[in-house]
């Protein structure tokens, strides 16, 4: 089968299917692992698919966006491994801020309570916080429906007011090309600002979020350690090129 019909074919199956194990494209086009490897590589890079673990996935729409409690549902063992990362970084005497991410959420049961304060933008946060008795802010502003997040220029204004030693942002998509990403540009712009007031800014996502791109962006990849469940070091070398990778494993 000549290259431009297995890239069809591969094409097609993700259209069936958000997901293609490699060894399914392999018995489809009658071709070695190898070539097929190749093949997902070129797509890849002409942004047709991304490659996954063992196989591609579709790309995303860069509009889409799920809901609060879409993504709190989704992936959640290895959220919970990314969080309890994430909160061992935290020390006492620290200002951290917590973006209203459904990965970052789940740092809040693995905080320590003693001495830190905790600036947030997101709405489901706060009770968590306040029930563990942390000492906690939220940043004025609109509150988006749809993901629970506090935004717009009252958000921006109030943000500005604040340094932070540490910063926890949740993304949409991560591209070695194109940075961090998120679908609302309103919200990328807290989360620049975020990132900027920081000492040191750390992006928390699940392998699903790796070279996605989202409408807008909200910064190139050095500005953030990225700490992700993903362990598959060619899919990660790239991204391992422009900045600090921490993989968390069960």
């Amino acid at each position: 089968m000549l290259t431009p019909d297995r890239h069809q074919l591969i094409l097609k199956l993700l259209k069936q299917q958000s997901t293609v194990k490699i060894q399914d494209i392999v018995e489809a086009t009658n071709s070695s692992e190898s070539t097929i490897r190749r093949d997902l590589t070129q797509l890849e890079k002409g942004k047709y698919l991304k490659r996954v673990h063992g196989g591609a996935s579709r790309l995303q729409g860069k509009l889409q966006e799920p809901s609060m409690i879409e993504k709190s549902a989704k992936n959640l063992q290895e959220k919970k491994q990314i969080a309890k990362h994430a909160a061992s970084l935290v020390e006492e005497g620290d200002s951290i801020y917590l973006d209203a991410g459904s990965t970052v959420a789940e740092i809040i049961p693995f905080l320590p309570v003693h001495n830190i304060v905790v600036v947030t933008n997101g709405l489901t946060h706060v009770n968590q916080l306040v029930d563990r008795n942390i000492t906690t802010y939220i940043i004025g502003g609109f509150a988006k429906p749809k993901t629970n997040a506090v935004i717009g220029r009252g958000a921006l204004e109030s943000l500005r007011q604040y340094r932070f030693d540490k910063c926890f942002m949740g993304v949409n998509g991560i591209h070695p090309e194109f940075g961090f990403t998120t679908p609302d540009q309103e919200e990328a712009l807290i989360k620049q600002m975020a990132i900027g007031l920081a000492r040191e800014a750390y992006v928390l996502a699940d392998d699903s979020k790796l070279f996605e791109i989202g409408f807008a962006k909200i910064g190139d990849l050095h500005e953030a350690v990225i700490i992700t469940n993903e362990h598959d070091e060619e899919s990660l070398s790239e991204i391992k090129s422009k900045t600090m990778v921490k993989v968390v494993t069960a």
